[in-house]
């Protein structure tokens, strides 16, 4: 993927060039302006040089395995990539680093001269060296394989013929599925056309399972055809093969668009058909040869996908995902091809332990899981197993995976450049590690792997390439929060090997466990996954450009080598790490843009920090800071600046926030800011944030409202806001409060002054986009409830200690959207109406901590899509209703009204009482 390391290197050149009209302006000396603009005359060709190479190399890429020349050149690229990449850095660093006096400023211009100079002399070689290595593999490559590069993927259609070659007696769990989709494609023939889609990731079973039902039911049919879609399909060579297999017998070898579609169409015309368009990359295949299918014939089509796009082409609610086999049926699938030729096709007592082992190992994908299972089939004894798994563990060979590797290998080439970096990039993760998605964003955004599109923000882009590889089924997602937007997500640990393989193939990354062959040398990026890193200890300068830490009790101490030899790095992720104290080679590092401390022991930052010049991310949650130093003021490129601690649970503030120094608002670019103490000088400094999207404020007291308010009012992009006050007491008058349209998070803990609730709910009202809102400490009643229930876009309302009625009244049509509702230590609560049409797709009910709370809400029947209700600590009452024995034919009124609710959860802790 060198191409992808080219692409990210143009950028950056084009960013330094930027830089060189008002470089040489700001020159103090003659021959420093003279060696600037012979500098930058090198950056200029060496950019071209790059951009003319790049879409070479994107289309010879894919013979660098089969091909040795291709392969040499690739590598030697990207190494010089790499040594291009180290000079920008050191070059960008120099050229900004203007801060100190004139003294000062003139003796970093008189020695930055010979600096200019060794840069110069590096490009000029590296550009030498750039041409000879593209004249060396002009003349060393076999001749047409420009041509093919630029063919009709060939290879993808090989590994989709492969996948379809599956044995029938290997299909297993796929009854029900089978079921459903005969249903839908025999069933109501009445219905002209039908579109059904199958999607999941590859190897996941789409085209076995969509293989099995084709031929079971295509006899039903006049005519049938079954089509697979090449990744680099052209319209024409697909109308042909259809024409072919639909069994049209006219020569159209040199037949045209046009003639194609009229063909097929008076072919098919009056006939009942289907066919079947397998593994699909595009909407626009469907869009492209749609016309050649009359409409008022009875058709079927049926698209396989591993994309969730094209899945949407189906009709209504015919779209079946395709997810990893049970453990009961990845079992029954691996005996039936390790073990075909027994009789009854068990495993042996011997090897059941291994075998267990191989299964878990696949993780349900039915394609990994057949492959080592073909593999071990012909080594029945332990030891053959035992060095199969070794193999398969260290990845030592390719042989027990080639057939996954194959078809996933396509899904991965198919990636655009930056998507593919973006890919790699989660193979610094551990197997089965739980990826957050603002944590692998911010990841990306500071790698340089996210560029702005269109009017589209950093975020927005990075988030959409999330999205990609998830519709792609390349990334499973573990959690949604509300809305649907991705909360986590894992790597298939198949397709991690894959990635791992890739990742370390392109200098990208390396996993550091001590379980395997290790070297520091060329990777940009490793991850350390072990708290023995003796090993580990590089002898001299390193192009290292990230250092992720997975392990919890390793000594920071063993760090300082790395981190002394790594002057280039950007990256330092340091999460959950168990330390009091950084290194101060932390704070040589002039590249370092991310600096990850989440979740350590961290007790201060020294002033050093703000030589971190070029920090855009500083992430210190849940660490033991309680303020920042002055220095970070001058972190101008800092985006996003997390630092508070979470509560114990016991407290009234959920999170403590951090004391900021004087000049704050200097960082006009920050993004995010959660979670700052309020002090009268910190509100004075808010209002000039105006980037903001996140921002979180504690410690706010009476007399902070009018500066809190007025700051916030010109945060007109933000999107998550958390105030809360200095305790449960304190009275905040938020009437001058106008929030953003754009507003989709709120979190308010602390009093509102009574009388201005109307005024502040009054103005919530137009917030359209809000869909989470959490009140604690409000004191709400049954007057004031009812101005919330405008909030028609609400999917959570969470009520911590914020309602003291007597009575809640949820009147029909009321938060249409809202899925979440939690209700906590609401005293006086007795009664709760639900009208019929009120809360339609409400999920998860919580009463907590309502102890007058002694009947189930009126109405609660009505809620249909209920899944969970928890009733915890409610009235004694309650809980005798519905946990009373009863008679066998002894009706239980209240039973009944929840019996459509699949979790009800019901305590009473200080009676001892419980039942889930």
């Amino acid at each position: 993927m060198a191409e992808g390391i080219v692409s990210m290197l143009i950028g950056k050149l084009g960013c330094v060039l930027v830089k060189e009209a008002t470089s040489a302006g700001m020159s103090l000396l003659c021959q420093e302006a003279s060696a600037l603009a012979g500098l930058f005359r090198e950056i200029h060709d060496v950019k071209e040089e790059l951009e003319s190479m790049q879409t070479f190399l994107q289309g010879t890429e894919q013979f660098k395995d089969t091909n040795n020349a291709t392969g040499i050149f690739i590598k030697k690229i990207r190494s010089l990539a790499f040594e291009i990449e180290d000079i920008v850095d050191e070059f960008t660093y120099k050229l900004e680093d203007n801060h100190g006096g004139f003294t000062a400023k003139m003796g970093k211009r008189i020695r930055n001269l010979k600096s200019w100079h060794r840069l110069t002399h590096k490009l000029q070689k590296i550009k030498q060296n750039l041409e000879d290595a593209h004249r060396r593999n002009a003349r060393y490559s076999p001749r047409g394989m420009d041509n093919s590069a630029e063919g009709s993927g060939s290879h993808a259609n090989s590994d989709h013929q492969y996948v379809s070659s599956t044995r029938e007696d290997g299909l297993v769990g796929i009854k029900e599925h089978s079921q459903l989709l005969v249903r839908w494609l025999t069933n109501d023939f009445e219905q002209g056309s039908k579109i059904v889609s199958v999607w999941g990731m590859g190897g996941v079973g789409k085209t076995t399972l969509v293989s099995h039902v084709y031929n079971a039911i295509k006899i039903e049919f006049d005519v049938s055809a079954w089509v697979t879609v090449s990744n680099r399909y052209q319209a024409v060579d697909l109308l042909k093969n259809i024409a072919t297999d639909l069994g049209i017998s006219v020569e159209i070898v040199n037949t045209g668009m046009r003639n194609l579609v009229d063909l097929i169409y008076n072919y098919l015309q009056g006939k009942k058909y289907i066919l079947v368009l397998d593994d699909v990359w595009g909407v626009d295949v469907w869009f492209n040869i749609m016309g050649a299918f009359p409409e008022n014939s009875i058709s079927r089509f049926v698209i396989t996908s591993r994309i969730q796009e094209v899945a949407s082409l189906a009709t209504g609610n015919c779209v079946l995902e395709l997810k990893p086999l049970q453990p009961n049926h990845s079992w029954v699938l691996f005996c039936k091809e390790a073990f075909w030729k027994n009789e009854n096709k068990t495993c042996p007592a011997e090897l059941h332990s291994l075998a267990q082992k191989f299964v878990e190992k696949c993780n349900g994908l039915p394609i990994a899981i057949a492959c080592p299972g073909r593999l071990l089939s012909g080594k029945q004894t332990y030891t053959g197993w035992e060095n199969i798994y070794r193999e398969l563990e260290y990845q030592l060979t390719n042989n027990v995976i080639l057939d996954v590797n194959i078809i996933l290998r396509v899904s991965l080439e198919d990636l655009p450049h930056d998507l593919k970096n973006c890919f790699l990039h989660c193979a610094i993760f551990p197997e089965d590690y739980m990826i957050k998605r603002r944590r692998v964003m911010r990841h990306w955004i500071t790698a340089g792997f996210i560029k702005v599109k269109e009017h589209k923000t950093l975020e927005e882009v990075a988030e959409g390439y999330l999205n990609e590889l998830v519709n792609r089924s390349l990334l499973q997602v573990v959690k949604r929060n509300v809305v649907g937007r991705v909360k986590c997500c894992r790597i298939h640990d198949i397709v991690r090997l894959l990635v791992l393989t890739k990742a370390n193939e392109e200098c990208f990354c390396q996993i550091y466990d001590v379980s395997r062959a290790f070297s520091v040398e060329d990777t940009r990026r490793i991850s350390i996954q072990s708290v023995n890193i003796e090993q580990f200890i590089p002898s001299g300068t390193t192009r290292l450009r990230a250092l992720y830490v997975f392990e919890s009790n390793i000594k920071i101490i063993m760090l300082r080598p790395i981190l002394k030899s790594s002057i280039f790095l950007s990256t330092l992720d340091l999460q959950g790490a168990q330390f009091k104290m950084l290194p101060p080679e932390v704070f040589n590092l002039f590249n370092l843009r991310y600096l990850g401390l989440r979740h350590t022991h961290i007790e201060v930052l020294p002033e050093a920090i703000g030589r971190l010049r070029n920090l855009e991310v500083l992430d210190a949650v849940n660490t033991k800071l309680v303020y920042l130093p002055n220095n970070v003021v001058k972190l101008q490129k800092l985006r996003y600046l997390y630092a508070c601690t979470f509560g114990d649970g016991k407290s009234v503030q959920p999170f403590g926030g951090v004391k900021l120094p004087i000049g704050i608002r200097y960082l006009t670019g920050l993004r995010a800011l959660q979670c700052a103490k309020a002090t009268s000088e910190a509100l004075t400094e808010f209002g000039a944030l105006t980037e903001l999207r996140t921002f979180g404020v504690t410690d706010v007291k009476n007399k902070h409202s009018v500066s809190l308010c007025d700051a916030i009012t010109k945060m007109i992009h933000l999107i998550h806001l958390e105030i809360t006050a200095l305790d449960e007491m304190e009275v905040m008058h938020l009437e001058r409060l106008h929030l953003p349209v754009t507003l989709s998070s709120l979190g308010i803990e602390g009093q509102i002054e009574k009388s201005s609730l109307p005024v502040v709910f009054s103005c919530w009202s137009q917030l359209n986009n809000i869909t989470r809102l959490k009140l604690a400490f409000s004191k709400l009643d049954e007057n004031s409830f009812c101005s919330l229930l405008t909030l028609g876009g609400l999917y959570h309302l969470s009520l911590l200690k914020a309602y003291n009625g007597e009575r809640l009244h949820f009147s029909a049509r009321s938060f249409p959207k809202l899925r979440y509702l939690g209700i906590w230590d609401a005293p006086n609560l007795n009664k709760v109406e639900v009208e019929e049409g009120a809360m339609q797709n409400l999920v998860e009910l919580k009463f907590i901590s309502c102890p007058e709370f002694k009947v189930l809400p009126h109405g609660i029947e009505h809620l249909t899509a209920l899944q969970k209700l928890c009733l915890e600590e409610t009235s004694e009452v309650l809980v005798e209703k519905l946990l009373k024995k009863r008679e066998p034919n002894e009706k239980n009124e209240d039973l009944e009204k929840i019996s459509h609710i699949k979790n009800v959860t019901v305590r009473l802790i200080q009676k001892g009482k419980k039942n889930v």
